[in-house]
């Protein structure tokens, strides 16, 4: 079972997380802020930390995040797959003490640059990609390098050297339907046809041992 775990506060906006569980195989959706779960990990194939409208630097969110944060350290010391998407790109980095800061609003599609050929996650994924944040990764947590950047992010998808956790800044999970549930969502000159990013999702299945390879 692959547990997604809704990072999101405002209960009119969940509507990324329930999309993830749509896309994944064998997911179980719990809504995090919620509750602070402590799962058993051992009894889990995988985790996926959503996005959020929160940021990891808010004291009113201190203490779920912490929680969240303890149970990353599980995953790292039980070799857990894990995936962090856009708040989970940046809460994972900041838990290993890596340093997330207020950037501009982005809602759109934006390039990758620089990608890192060896990150099995990023496989099949094409250069443009959706987005919706406004903070960014500056410096990696302890652990964590580079798998590909942006124009205005070094380190918008990053992947643990040694364990099997991997991050993404933007959302393998905004489809078509779901991008037009956001209002700030304006794809410019690109549209869903351009992009392949939910192969993020099945990669991440395949890691977990619930996907066959392709």
């Amino acid at each position: 079972m692959i547990l997604v775990l809704d990072n999101e506060v405002d209960p009119e906006l969940r509507y990324l997380g329930p999309e993830l569980v749509r896309l994944l195989p064998e997911a179980e959706y719990h809504v995090y802020p919620e509750e602070p779960v402590e799962p058993a990990v051992g009894d889990l194939d995988g985790v996926v930390l959503s996005g959020s409208t929160a940021s990891v630097y808010d004291a009113d969110h201190a203490d779920w995040i912490a929680a969240q944060a303890s149970l990353l350290d599980r995953c790292l010391t039980d070799s857990i797959p894990l995936l962090g998407i856009c708040f989970g790109h940046q809460l994972v980095n900041h838990a290993l003490g890596g340093t997330v800061e207020a950037d501009r609003f982005r809602g759109g599609f934006v390039r990758l640059r620089d990608v890192d050929e060896r990150d099995p996650i990023l496989r099949g994924v094409g250069p443009v990609v959706p987005v919706v944040h406004g903070d960014v990764v500056v410096s990696p947590g302890e652990g964590m390098v580079r798998s590909a950047s942006t124009d205005y992010s070094e380190y918008f998808c990053t992947r643990h050297e040694t364990a099997p956790v991997w991050t993404v800044q933007f959302h393998p999970e905004l489809t078509r339907e779901v991008g037009a549930k956001i209002d700030e969502f304006d794809p410019g000159s690109h549209s869903f046809a351009d992009t392949t990013a939910t192969r993020v999702l099945d990669n991440f299945a395949e890691r977990c041992g619930l996907a066959p390879p392709e």
